[in-house]
């Protein structure tokens, strides 16, 4: 399975709108070659470069249906969406996506964006945490895939 991103290049730098700094949308992020047994999928988003608490949680997503192959730009900060999407609660206690929010004139910070192809469906209530989805992933991973952004002030 491969994870890349029309948002942002493999290792590069996130674009600001992105980030903290400016409007803090999510990225759109796209995948392919998933198992094709793959019933749904899960999303976590860190910085194992954060001080104090790391790694940081970004977003945490899941209940992805399996006939997806793409998240677009922008998903709104809400718990629950039609699709059956449903995210998490990030290391800021947020529903959704926060993104890049390094201290100021602190080195680059990586975020990798981990995408799990699983066996089953996640039937996880919303405003769940990183901790609760890979207890409930822990046996129905079939692949995963990663892609990776840096971000300094």
């Amino acid at each position: 399975m491969k994870l890349t991103s029309s948002s942002f290049p493999e290792n590069g730098r996130i674009p600001i709108q992105f980030t903290c700094d400016a409007s803090d949308f999510s990225p759109s992020l796209d995948w392919e070659d998933a198992p094709e047994n793959a019933e749904g999928f899960a999303l976590i988003c860190e910085d194992p470069d954060a001080p104090g608490e790391s790694p940081w949680v970004h977003w945490v997503l899941y209940g992805i249906p399996s006939v997806a192959f793409r998240l677009a730009a922008k998903i709104p900060r809400t718990a629950e969406h039609p699709s059956g999407l449903r995210q998490g609660l990030n290391s800021w206690g947020r529903i959704g996506y926060n993104g890049p929010c390094p201290p100021e004139n602190d080195d680059k910070h990586r975020y990798i964006f981990t995408l799990y192809a699983l066996d089953n469906d996640i039937s996880l209530a919303p405003e769940a945490s990183k901790e609760q989805l890979l207890e409930a992933m822990e046996g129905h991973i079939l692949d995963t895939a990663q892609v990776m952004c840096t971000y300094s002030r």
